[in-house]
């Protein structure tokens, strides 16, 4: 059970620092929103520590550390860290999800570029989607083909996420855009750090990754209905209020560079309002193929992880060999360190 000033902390640190889902997440029921709250705020507090950090290795490691307490039952004395751990142990939630998570963020910490969509999608699986399968694992749903269809919103979201910081992510260093993309358009990705490229060809790329974001919004809402009804607004609230994130990306002329998209309060309530109507009509309509559509190759081992429980320790070969190079990368800079100071 999560204590009650964890819980509050985690609500504050959602509602502060991610508007989308806390506003996706009240229309939630109590007993999978606050689990879910705890979640996200481990998982955000875990990106911010990463994406914050001038260190980028120890910061990541400092993650793989919490993540061990937190399975052996011992978390970190963090509000954070506690309520995961009584969420992991409450949920039985597989250890391969958090790793996927985990492994995306040391991506981020090698500063990785990706050579084409499919690399792209799999950094998104592993940041993305692993919440969402997460997510359903809170809502006591391990059938593949929901857990499929609720990787496919993850994928979606953080396309959005990615259209929408463009410019803001090359400023910080960081490229998403696959590299062939970039090679078809005749853009140097050292053009987009440097801001040096040509606005029509960016805005070209920043559609493209959202007509792809769209098509997975699309395939993901086969399987809304496949949750429970309770739960249905929530998600259909976090589809289209990302989603309207991305048709602000386009009202803006698929500029990401010098405007951010933003939505303002009255779009929310309205996606809110459209999310209730469309659960209530979700009960009455057939329920569409789709759903059974496998999962994509990217996300595969997601759906696999939640689908079955998992035992608490394991680790992913993958993640493991990242992060003993991170750390022995780490090692080898520290002597350099103190030689400099």
């Amino acid at each position: 059970m999560i204590l009650y000033a964890d819980m509050a902390f985690c609500r504050e640190a959602i509602r502060t620092g991610s508007l989308s889902f806390h506003a996706a997440s009240r229309l939630l029921p109590g007993r999978v929103r606050d689990p879910a709250l705890a979640l996200y705020a481990f998982c955000r507090l875990a990106d911010d520590a990463v994406d914050e950090s001038d260190k980028k290795a120890p910061a990541v490691l400092g993650l793989r550390d919490r993540l061990d307490q937190v399975y052996a039952g011992r978390p970190r004395n963090a509000p954070a860290d506690r309520a995961f751990a009584a969420v992991v142990e409450e949920f039985e939630m597989p250890r391969a999800l958090p790793e996927g998570l985990l492994e995306g963020l040391t991506w981020d910490a090698f500063g990785r570029q990706y050579d084409a969509y499919s690399d792209l999608l799999a950094y998104c699986a592993r940041v993305a989607s692993s919440v969402g399968a997460m997510m359903c694992v809170l809502m006591r749903v391990r059938n593949r083909d929901a857990l499929a269809r609720a990787c496919d919103l993850g994928l979606a979201m953080q396309l959005t996420n990615i259209a929408r910081d463009i410019g803001e992510d090359a400023r910080a260093g960081r490229l998403y855009l696959p590299l062939n993309w970039l090679a078809e358009a005749g853009i140097e990705p050292a053009a987009i750090l440097s801001d040096q490229v040509s606005m029509p060809d960016l805005r070209y790329l920043t559609k493209r990754l959202l007509e792809e974001a769209d098509g997975l919004y699309q395939m993901s809402e086969a399987g809304i209905p496949a949750l429970p009804l309770s739960c249905r607004p929530g998600i259909y609230a976090a589809r289209h209020v990302y989603a309207g994130i991305g048709g602000a990306v386009a009202r803006s002329g698929y500029d990401s560079v010098t405007v951010r998209a933003r939505t303002s309060g009255l779009q929310k309530l309205g996606w809110l309002g459209l999310s209730i109507a469309r659960s209530v009509a979700s009960v009455a309509l057939p329920g569409s193929a789709v759903l059974h559509a496998p999962s994509r190759a990217e996300t595969a081992f997601l759906v696999e992880a939640a689908a079955q429980k998992q035992e608490r320790f394991s680790r992913s070969d993958a993640l493991f060999a990242a992060l003993a190079q991170m750390e022995m990368n780490d090692r080898a800079s520290r002597p350099l360190d103190r030689a400099g100071a």
